[in-house]
């Protein structure tokens, strides 16, 4: 079995890609990286860039994966340069050419990707292995953007009675004003959403007085009254429909709440549910915890039955992959859900390789995973990696304890992204307060 693994970035993830940083680029292209964690013996990979010889030697010591047997190809640079893999390099006539003869030896039977975009898909066509990607037909006609849609998703949501937030999808400002006007005016802070954007990059809290804490945003504007909510509306429109025109979604805001989801892959016969975690909220997602440890049991197996129905509707119309219920839950204890992911997510190699692969199945029940991004500052992955073997937080396969460095963005941010697994919530904790005092303190 020989599995083709894409690591593409589309505008339905990110937004307007022109508008990005070149460094947040960079950085983009550095993560893409941790797609390596998915490749087993024979695979092709097509990245934005050669792969890093220290970070995929580490990956694959863990997966047991043989580098040796790995291919990799790399498409010329595109309109946004060499850092991310975007759509116009996927059809380059060059690339093609050099994937067609990567593939001559190796029969695909799997396409891994990101996210099934046009690209992918023409892609896919063009070298003749339409037939590895699974729900070909329908990312082929855009599906993919529809089920990654967050006005798609509260149509649905609410057709088939899944509990989402009180609130209006809207093109129009003057709706936009009177809906969040009418919001505030009865005591409630209002979040308001791009229609796409991941990770809470793409929102904004809105509230009528100072002191509201933000989650699932980077920020919280206040407005005092009816003018400064217009002066709002006119000002930030062009960014609140992600400079494209796109809906804006309007919703009640519930500060204090705990951000969790359930993930699933959706195949011909149904939703089979893959794991749940609880997003870590600082004030955007800062990392995770697996199994989310904020809810108890009962709320749990709601999380997951009810995110099961979320997300069958994608699947009955043709969608086939990952798919990621997200909820919050309230200080009221209600869960609330906010928006279905068809693609894979940050936590995905977590479950898919991490969990199951490298620590193990057997192992999943009682261990906790704790992944912090970007928040080890260290002067190069090489070194992280010296520092945990010093101090013995390594991770050790034998016990299925210790610290994994899984993604490495040292050469543009100074950081890397890591995961305690532990016995317990407190034992990651433990690990995590050493990890951030190893570079003052080696034997911490």
């Amino acid at each position: 079995m020989t599995a083709m693994i894409i690591v593409n970035v589309p505008e339905e993830m990110v937004g307007d890609i022109g508008r990005i940083p070149v460094e947040k680029r960079r950085a983009f292209g550095l993560g893409a990286q941790r797609m390596l964690w998915y490749a087993e013996d024979g695979d092709v990979l097509v990245l934005p860039s050669p792969p890093s010889t220290d970070f995929m030697d580490y990956v694959t010591g863990l997966t047991g994966t043989r580098a040796s047997t790995l291919r990799f190809v790399i498409p010329p640079p595109g309109r946004f340069g060499p850092d991310i893999l975007t759509a116009d390099r996927l059809v380059d006539p060059v690339f093609l050419r050099d994937l067609e003869k990567a593939l001559a030896d190796r029969p695909v039977d799997q396409i891994t990707c990101t996210y099934s975009d046009l690209a992918v898909t023409a892609m896919a066509s063009a070298v003749g292995v339409e037939d590895a990607l699974p729900g070909h037909a329908f990312s082929a006609q855009g599906g993919d953007a529809l089920v990654n849609s967050k006005a798609v998703f509260r149509a649905v949501a609410a057709g088939n009675g899944i509990p989402i937030a009180p609130g209006v999808i809207t093109d129009r400002p003057d709706h936009a004003e009177g809906t969040i006007e009418s919001l505030l005016a009865d005591g409630a802070a209002v979040m308001v959403k791009q229609q796409f954007a991941g990770g809470g990059l793409g929102n904004e809290i809105l509230s009528r007085a100072e002191g509201v804490r933000a989650a699932g945003a980077g920020s919280v504007v206040v407005l005092a009254d009816r003018d400064a909510v217009r002066r709002y509306v006119s000002d930030r429109w062009e960014w609140l429909t992600g400079h494209k025109g796109h809906s804006l979604i309007i919703e009640r805001y519930f500060p204090d709440s705990t951000t969790v989801y359930a993930e699933f892959v959706a195949d011909d016969d149904g939703c089979v549910f893959r794991g749940a975690g609880e997003i870590l909220m600082e004030p955007v997602a800062t990392g995770e915890v697996i199994p989310p440890q904020s809810v108890g049991p009962e709320e749990v197996a709601e999380l997951v039955e009810t995110g099961r129905r979320a997300c069958e509707p994608f699947r009955l119309m043709g969608y086939r992959g990952t798919l990621c219920a997200d909820a919050i839950r309230t200080p009221g204890g209600g869960l609330v859900f906010t928006e279905v992911n068809g693609r894979l997510t940050a936590s995905s190699h977590l479950h898919v390789n991490l969990i199951d692969r490298v620590v193990g199945r057997d192992r999943r029940d009682d261990r906790v995973f704790l992944e912090r991004a970007g928040r080890w500052s260290v002067p190069s992955f090489a070194e992280a990696l010296s520092r945990l073997a010093g101090s013995g937080l390594g991770y050790d396969p034998h016990s299925g304890l210790g610290v994994v460095v899984t993604a490495d963005y040292a050469p543009v941010t100074g950081r890397v992204t890591y995961c305690a697994v532990a016995e317990d919530l407190d034992a990651a904790r433990a690990m995590e307060e050493r990890v951030a005092n190893l570079l003052s303190d080696p034997t911490a």
